[in-house]
């Protein structure tokens, strides 16, 4: 011992042994029991129920014990394997803090599978939370409770879905009863009729008004012209809130091109789509336009261009390249793919070289049309002269699961079966002096918003 007391040695032995004994004292310690009411509900509630709820588009709901139990074994799988809550985003790249974030962290997968494997146990029914109220029914609005009722309210004519058919493309028009500019601050659009979410895939509502936007502003892409898409639904997506003094701008005599993606399901089914808008107060113009632009992920030439090209038994790649010619901040990210579509990203070029991966998708589901929402601090604000890189691939393979025949050569179309790529994005648009007041807000510059605006 090199001439060190004895001592030395009690002390740590006694230590030693008292370490021992705790941990064996924690390991004795009952493990917590996982409970619906308590500790699994809450995280339904966050997470789940927006559309796992009575007349949701889900096959079941989970707003109660009696609802969750008889699926739980199938909760755990899909859970586990991380498929559901629907969150495309690649965690491992890129911007990771959105406002509308329905992910399961680590914990509460744990949760759930612990829950599981306990025999999915009810527990104390005063542990359970209030229920959650729902406000985007046929009768009421989500964005009521913040902007009261909205200014102005436009319907689709009703269509009649048969019991069985083939998927339909509802494309009617109809005025917005506008009659004079208002600058929109909230916007809404929901399904109405019994079983009309299980029956709408998507809701399209174009704004056609009497302009256009200076086609300057983009190059190599002539979807984004006048206000273009001015909402869409979709699973997980169904209404947009404008960013302090950001807007959308109406003009009088505007109208409303619908298009809205029915299948059947069984049963007839009549559904119309309806659209809420929001005005900001008469007087108060914000600063900033806000549109929503779609960006294909391939060259072409024209609107809807055909130039998507997928050879059968292949995985595909195609990029496109659109250059910003206002400086911009990027409010969100949206993949828009069919049936072969299995990823897409968006990277910045910046005027000086550098590159920076914004986000990608990955393991894309034709089932969900996620809009991830860049949160305030993150959003990427990029110069004019930013180029915008896009890259979708696809997967016409037998390998992918959801492909109805990998031996065909698919094409651009409306159909299912066809294909499409293109990215949604809400941008707002800033001169050069606001542009840098914006950066200097952010406090810290960031790889995103370091570059400077040019000149």
């Amino acid at each position: 011992m090199h001439g060190r007391p004895l001592t030395w040695l009690g002390k740590s032995v006694f230590t030693l042994g008292a370490v021992l004994l705790a941990g064996i004292a924690v390991a004795a310690e009952p493990a917590k029991t996982v409970t619906y009411t308590k500790d699994v509900a809450p995280i339904f509630q966050a997470k789940c129920e927006s559309c796992h709820r009575a007349d949701g588009m889900a096959p079941m709901a989970l707003a109660t014990y009696e609802d969750a139990r008889p699926w739980a074994k199938s909760i755990a799988a899909r859970v586990g394997a991380r498929q559901m809550p629907p969150w495309h985003i690649d965690k491992t790249v890129g911007i990771q803090k959105f406002k509308n974030d329905r992910s399961l962290n680590d914990d509460q997968i744990d949760t759930i599978l612990k829950w599981v494997a306990a025999g999915a146990p009810k527990g104390d029914a005063k542990d359970m939370p209030p229920a959650k109220v729902w406000t985007d029914t046929n009768d009421s609005w989500q964005l009521a409770g913040k902007y009261g009722q909205p200014d102005i309210t436009v319907k689709s004519p009703e269509y009649t879905m048969p019991a069985v058919a083939q998927d339909a493309w509802w494309r009617p028009t109809t005025p917005t009863g506008l009659q004079e500019p208002r600058w929109v601050r909230a916007i809404e659009i929901r399904p109405v009729g019994k079983g009309a979410r299980k029956i709408t895939h998507h809701a399209l509502a174009r704004l056609v008004q009497p302009e256009d936007m200076d086609p300057a502003l983009f190059t190599n892409d002539p979807n984004v012209a006048g206000d273009g898409l001015f909402m869409e639904w979709a699973v997980g997506k169904n209404g947009d809130e404008m960013r302090p003094d950001s807007g959308r701008l109406m003009l009088p005599n505007s109208k409303i091109t619908w298009e809205m993606h029915y299948h059947a399901v069984g049963e007839e089914t009549k559904a119309h789509t309806e659209l809420a808008v929001w005005f900001y107060p008469k007087g108060q113009e914000p600063k900033h336009r806000e549109v929503l632009a779609l960006f294909n992920t391939f060259s072409g030439t024209a609107p809807g261009a055909r130039a998507l090209d997928i050879p059968p038994n292949q995985v595909t790649t195609t990029e496109s390249f659109v250059t910003l010619r206002e400086n911009a901040r990027l409010e969100n990210f949206q993949a828009h793919m069919h049936l072969r579509g299995k990823g897409m990203s968006m990277e910045a070029i910046y005027p000086d070289g550098r590159r920076e991966m914004l986000s990608q998708v990955v393991d894309f589901n034709f089932n969900w049309h996620n809009m991830y929402i860049y949160a305030d601090e993150v959003a990427p604000l990029l110069p004019k002269g930013t180029m915008l890189h896009f890259l979708a691939w696809y997967d016409n393979t037998k390998s992918n699961k959801a492909n109805p025949d990998p031996d065909q050569w698919v094409g651009w179309g409306d159909r299912t079966v066809d294909e499409m790529g293109h990215a949604w994005i809400n941008i707002t648009y800033y001169k050069d002096d606001e542009f840098k007041a914006e950066l200097a807000k952010r406090g810290t510059m960031s790889t995103t918003t370091s570059a400077q605006p040019q000149q």
